[in-house]
């Protein structure tokens, strides 16, 4: 549970301090489009922090998925709304309302459930049946992002904002479907190619619906997408368990910790600064912000 907290705390700074060096380079001018900006963005050490702090988180959550339930992982990394909402107070001066930093304490108290409810990971290996559905999830993640610009208007952002959710989903589900890192065992495992795929495909998703939709939209869904159908699948095919006694602690855990996160979806592109010497213009996942 540490690690996957860690993991939350890694990408919801990250968020804020790329956020930060995008909008510095974007003030800078310069032209070059977003590519411009990107390129001046990789000389900040903002920027590059938030890069580092995105693969430390990577790799705290690949080690909390080899010893937690699916369903706990997920919704400590959806509680990185959480750290970005505070991160953002301090770093951004974005005034947060009383609602919101309600929504922050629940978070951690859902969160605080989880812990004492959580049992260890499932027992059960994933049949070859499941590794295939994962893949192919990770391709129609990937067919959502390209179509995205060509998607109706009205509930782009939720369409995206959902693949993208589903698409880092199928990659929380591939890292416990890999039972060895071998060379040889890696590229026969369809899952390794599910936890690329996906990942890829998501950031195309994230993108195009930060683009295209309204971030809160795009972010509620993506929430949805990476938290509901991992611990679901978690659940039934990987037998993740709760504690005997417990499951109804980590049931209101979960749903307390996902519920209070949809509340801070504004945050899932970290908000405009009041303090005018910054110039807007955001990113939540690596070149986007948020996990990798």
């Amino acid at each position: 549970m540490l690690c996957a907290l860690g993991a939350a705390v890694c990408f919801g700074a990250a968020t804020v301090l790329q956020a930060m060096a995008a909008r510095t380079a974007s003030a800078q001018g310069g032209g070059g489009g977003e590519a411009g900006v990107l390129l001046r963005a990789l000389r900040q050490w903002r920027y590059l922090a938030g890069l580092g702090l995105d693969g430390l988180g990577f790799v705290l959550q690949v080690l909390a998925l080899r010893s937690l339930p699916i369903y706990a992982v997920s919704a400590a990394l959806a509680s990185s709304l959480a750290v970005t909402a505070v991160v953002a107070a301090r770093l951004l001066r974005v005034r947060l309302s009383r609602a919101e930093w309600g929504a922050v304490a629940v978070v951690c108290a859902g969160l605080a459930m989880l812990g004492l409810a959580s049992g260890t990971e499932g027992d059960k290996e994933g049949s070859d049946a499941l590794k295939f559905a994962m893949l192919g999830v990770a391709l129609a993640v990937l067919c959502v992002g390209l179509a995205g610009g060509r998607l109706p208007e009205r509930g782009r952002g939720l369409v995206l904002g959902l693949a993208a959710g589903f698409g880092f989903g199928v990659v929380e589900v591939s890292v416990r479907l890999i039972d060895s890192v071998s060379p040889g065992h890696l590229l026969s495992n369809p899952a390794t190619y599910a936890l690329l795929l996906g990942g890829g495909a998501a950031f195309l998703a994230l993108t195009s619906a930060l683009q295209r939709g309204s971030v809160t939209v795009a972010t509620a869904a993506l929430v949805i997408g990476e938290t509901v159908g991992p611990a679901l699948v978690g659940v039934v095919w990987l037998g993740d368990r709760t504690r005997e006694g417990l499951a109804w602690l980590a049931v209101l855990g979960f749903l307390v910790s996902v519920a209070s996160a949809l509340a801070l979806a504004r945050f899932g592109e970290a908000p405009p600064p009041q303090d005018p010497g910054i110039s807007p213009g955001a990113s939540r996942r690596p070149g986007e912000g948020h996990r990798p």
